[in-house]
C-alpha cells in the first residue's frame, strides 16, 4: 500500500476519523489519537525503545530457505540495536502455533463477505462465489479461492465459529501480557519464515496459500497494529521483511519505530528501468 513509512502514515492520516456511516470507525474514538501520524516520525524513534524478538516465529535453521531469512533478520536486529533500541531476545508467546491455526477465520468468513460485496454492487450482483466456482471461472492454481468456495455460506454455520472468535481475544491477551511482562514497546519477527516459493514449487503443490508459514497472521488475528519494513536481501537478492507489532490502537508508536528502522537501513531498492514499449517507431 505504500513504498515508505512516511507514505503509509500519510495514507492513514487521510483515512483516520469517525464516520457515522461506518460503525467500524468507532475505533478512532477508542484510540484517542490526536494530530498527524506523519508529523510524529523521527529518525531517532528507536532510541531507548525495547523490542522483543519472537524466535518461535522463525523457521528451522536446518531448512536453507528459512536459514536465509534468519540470516537477514538477525542482521536487521543489529540495525535495531545500532539505532538505539534495546533488543530483548527472545520473548515467548505461549501456544503461538495453536493460536495462529485456531483463530484463523479466513475460510469461515470469506464466502459470506465476498458474496455481500458482490450483491451490493448492481454491476456485479449476478455473481457469487458459488457461481464462479461452479462455472470454473477462476485460475486453477487459485487454491485459496477453492478453499473459500468450500467454506460455509454464513460464518455461524461453522460450529467452531464463536469459539474461534473468542479465542482471538485470548490470543491478544497473551501477546499483550508478554509485552507488559517485558516492558516492551514492540515485537518483531520475519514477515514469513521462508523465502518466497518458486513458480515450480507452487505448480507442484509444495505450498498452498494457507500452508505457507506466514507470520503476518499474528497481528491480524490479535487485532494489533503492525508494519512490514524491508530487512535486507538474501544472498540471491531476494527481499526479506521484518514485521513490527505494537499495542492495540498504538499506530503512532508503530510508525515511529518503523520509520526509524527504515531510515537506519535504507534497504528499499528502486526497480530496474525497463525498455520503453516503443523504440524507433516500432
Amino acid at each position: 500500500m505504500a513504498r515508505t513509512v512516511t507514505d503509509a502514515a500519510l495514507l492513514l492520516d487521510s483515512l483516520v476519523g469517525h464516520d457515522p456511516e461506518d460503525p467500524w470507525t468507532a475505533a478512532h474514538t477508542v484510540a484517542r489519537h490526536q494530530g498527524s501520524y506523519a508529523d510524529g516520525l523521527s529518525a531517532d524513534g528507536l532510541q531507548g525503545k525495547r523490542i522483543g524478538v519472537v524466535r518461535e516465529a522463525m523457521g528451522s535453521a536446518d531448512d536453507p530457505s528459512a536459514a536465509a531469512v534468519n540470516t537477514v533478520f538477525d542482521t536487521a536486529l543489529e540495525a535495531l540495536r545500532s539505532a538505539g533500541a534495546e533488543v530483548v531476545d527472545p520473548v515467548v508467546i505461549p501456544d503461538l502455533a495453536h493460536y495462529i491455526e485456531y483463530t484463523s477465520l479466513y475460510i469461515t468468513h470469506s464466502k459470506h463477505d465476498l458474496n455481500t460485496f458482490l450483491a451490493q454492487r448492481p454491476e456485479l450482483s449476478h455473481l457469487s462465489v458459488q457461481a464462479i466456482h461452479q462455472d470454473k471461472r477462476f485460475h486453477e492454481e487459485l487454491d485459496l479461492f477453492i478453499a473459500i468456495a468450500g467454506g460455509p455460506d454464513n460464518p455461524e454455520d461453522d460450529t467452531e465459529y464463536f469459539r474461534k472468535y473468542i479465542a482471538r481475544e485470548a490470543f491478544q491477551r497473551e501477546v499483550v501480557n508478554v509485552m507488559a511482562g517485558h516492558s516492551l514497546d514492540g515485537l518483531c519477527f520475519p514477515d514469513v519464515q521462508l523465502l518466497p516459493p518458486t513458480r515450480k514449487e507452487l505448480q507442484t503443490g509444495k505450498w498452498t496459500t494457507l500452508t505457507f508459514p506466514t507470520n503476518t497472521l499474528i497481528a491480524s488475528q490479535t487485532w494489533m497494529p503492525a508494519i512490514s519494513i524491508p530487512a535486507g536481501f538474501s544472498d540471491e537478492g531476494v527481499p526479506v521483511g521484518l514485521e513490527l507489532v505494537t499495542l492495540p490502537y498504538d499506530e503512532a508508536s508503530l510508525f515511529r519505530l518503523g520509520y526509524a528502522l527504515e531510515q537506519a537501513t535504507q534497504h528499499r531498492r528502486l526497480p530496474e528501468s525497463t525498455p520503453p514499449l516503443v523504440q524507433d517507431g516500432v
